[in-house]
Parts: structure tokens; sequence; C-alpha cells
């Protein structure tokens, strides 16, 4: 079991984080400031630190580069500190990610098991490609390249290309991807795919994903 320190001096934020994280099934200890996380740190191993940075006694800043002197245990900076000179500090600390407040908490968790199995990997290792046409997508890391050009996606336009690019051929129907993706909640209009399958056309151009009238929408079946 993969254990996570969560330093939040937010009561609410560091036990919201904490539920998310142990419902995933990692084991977390909370602190409250950067004092008490340095205490817990030595005391204690962990497999990834999230790390808010205005936090008492000791800033984040500080506490991320005391870890990563001592360790290389990866760091993931949580802020509301959105400004170019601040992330780029948070960087320069020698943090792994940094994930601005307001945050998705799906997306966030996506984050998270990637920055653990990147920790996790070899240096003969390398993540899953899944690859259609000139597009390239990585699913541990959200990312997606598309004619070498990175694209952002949200997390449900994420989910959607991947379940169509692994099944090439493959209709899905609205009703297909509403129980796949949204574990078909009622309270879902299913003209919400089509809003999602608008969107992705509209970043990657309209001849990836088709429309086959009166079913459903796929990608096609590529000639190798």
């Amino acid at each position: 079991m993969k254990k996570i320190l969560v330093v939040e001096d937010e009561p609410d934020i560091r036990q919201l984080l904490a539920s998310y994280l142990i419902s995933e099934g990692y084991k977390v200890t909370q602190a409250a400031d950067g004092l008490s996380a340095v205490e817990l740190f030595e005391k204690d191993s962990f497999d990834l630190v999230i790390l808010d940075i205005l936090i008492p006694k000791i800033d984040g800043y500080a506490v991320c580069e005391l870890v990563k002197k001592k360790s290389d245990v990866p760091v993931i900076f949580l802020s509301a500190l959105d400004d170019e000179k601040s992330m780029l500090k948070g960087y320069d600390s020698l943090a792994d990610d940094y994930v601005t407040k307001p945050f998705s908490m799906p997306v966030f968790l996506r984050k998270v098991k990637a920055v653990l199995r990147h920790g996790d990997m070899s240096s003969s290792d390398e993540h899953q490609k899944i690859t259609y046409g000139d597009i390239t997508m990585i699913p541990d890391m959200m990312e997606v390249t598309a004619g070498g050009k990175k694209v952002e996606l949200t997390s449900k336009e994420f989910d959607i290309l991947l379940t169509l690019i692994k099944n090439p051929g493959w209709i899905y129907t609205r009703e297909m991807l509403l129980e796949l993706l949204w574990d078909y909640n009622p309270l879902v209009d299913d003209r919400i795919v089509d809003s999602h399958i608008k969107n992705l056309r509209h970043k990657l151009g309209e001849g990836v994903i088709e429309t086959v009238r009166g079913r459903g929408y796929r990608v096609a079946q590529k000639d190798n």
C-alpha cells in the first residue's frame, strides 16, 4: 500500500484529500504545518508528499527542498498561488508536479497515480502509449499529442477518446458511453456525449471521430 503525506493547513481541504486518497487505496498521514510535516517525514517513510505552499511554521518550498535533499520521494504542490513566478519557484524546488486550487479531484487523483507510477518505473521502463494515426495517448499521464503537438483535453474528453481509440471500428452508442464513463447516472442528459464529441472534433479535427447515423460514434479501423 502506497503511503502519502498530505500537508495542508485548511482542515476541510486536508480531510477531503485524505478521504479521496484513502478511497483509492492509499495510506494517508496528515500534517497541518511545515514543521510537523518535516518531523513526520523524518520518522516515517512515504511514497509521495502532497504539499501546500502557504502553510505555517515552515513554508512548502522549504519543506520540498528538505524532502528532495534527503530522498527521491516525489512531491506534488497543491496551492492557490497560480501565478507564473510561484509555479516556477515550485519547479525550481524540484517538485514533480504543481496543481492550482480550485482543482478537479478526478484529474488530481490521476496525477497522483501518474507520479507514483513514474517513481516505480525503472530507467528501462516506458509509459504505455496508445497510438491512432498521428494521435498518441499516454493514459497514466493523461497526455495527448496530435501531429506532434500537445492537445489539452478535459478528463471526460480524454476518457471518451481513449475508449474509442482502444477499440477502433467498434460503434459506441450514447448509452454505452454513459454507462462506461458516467456509471449511467440518470441525472446526466445523454446529449452531454454529443457535446464532448463536438469538443474533441474541434481539438483533433473532424476526421478522427465518425458518426454512424442512427447508431453512435467510432474511430475507423486503420490498416497496419
